[in-house]
């Protein structure tokens, strides 16, 4: 598989720690000139360090995705630092610790996760694709979840709400604007080690044997795992593949 992103420009939101940090180090590691845009200063220097002390080139842009000026200028960037945008990843999500039924969710944290998970990820795909159009083309990778395909019931509707319907965005994205050279699809995860699930299996929600349980294959999955797949849609290895939502769960949506 020719995953090579050699001489490329890779836009990354929430690359600040977790799945889009991994990214970021692998798209460095495969040659692309790595635009990390995330709200957290700290982490997201430390990524760009950590990829420029081994080599790679990365630059970092605070960003707020829910704010569409935020996510103009990260774009700006990248163009600024490469010439264009070849690879947008729409990474940066929250996660609201402890969950609730549907009914006992509260309008803040129904607006507060849908402004980051979805609007966010549609105003980060509007500045990405204003900038690739007039460039002719480019790739956008969504991150979406198995609780976007299945329901789940861990009191999460808020969360599978979001990534559903990035699912449904990515979807009709990839149909609006596949004549014009632009690829777009989402990647799945299922159940990943993280720092939120850390925090989550230390708050005694669940074990960790619990939320391997969730994976037919009885194994968590590591952000570099994940990191993988949103490679190989990012390279040209995938070239013909658009409006593809890919899960990556150990099994969850087999059944």
């Amino acid at each position: 598989m020719d995953a090579s992103l050699t001489g490329n420009s890779a836009l990354i939101t929430g690359a600040a720690q977790g799945i889009g940090a991994a990214i970021a180090r692998l798209f460095a590691a495969q040659g692309a000139t790595v635009v990390i845009a995330d709200i957290n200063e700290d982490g997201g220097r430390k990524t760009a360090a950590t990829i420029t002390e081994n080599g790679g080139e990365a630059l970092f842009v605070a960003t707020d995705v829910t704010s569409a000026s935020d996510l103009d200028a990260a774009v700006r960037a990248a163009v600024t630092a490469c010439g264009r945008l070849d690879v947008a990843i729409n990474n940066a999500g929250i996660e609201e610790q402890g969950g609730a039924p549907l009914h006992e969710l509260t309008e803040e944290t129904w607006d507060k996760l849908i402004a980051v998970n979805l609007k966010g990820v549609w105003l980060s795909m509007k500045a990405e694709i204003t900038q690739m159009l007039a460039q002719g083309g480019g790739t956008i990778v969504n991150m979406a979840s198995v609780a976007g395909l299945v329901g789940l019931p861990l009191g999460i509707a808020d969360y599978s709400a979001a990534k559903g319907g990035v699912v449904a965005l990515t979807r009709t994205a990839a149909v609006e604007y596949a004549k014009q050279g632009i690829r777009i699809n989402a990647v799945c995860p299922g159940v990943v080690r993280t720092a939120l699930l850390d925090q989550a299996i230390t708050a005694g929600m669940f074990t960790e044997p619990e939320a391997a349980a969730l994976h037919p294959t009885g194994a968590l999955i590591t952000p570099e795992d994940v990191a993988q797949t949103f490679l190989y849609l990012a390279s040209d290895a995938s070239k013909h593949v658009t409006g593809h939502a890919l899960p990556v769960d150990a099994g969850m949506t087999a059944g």
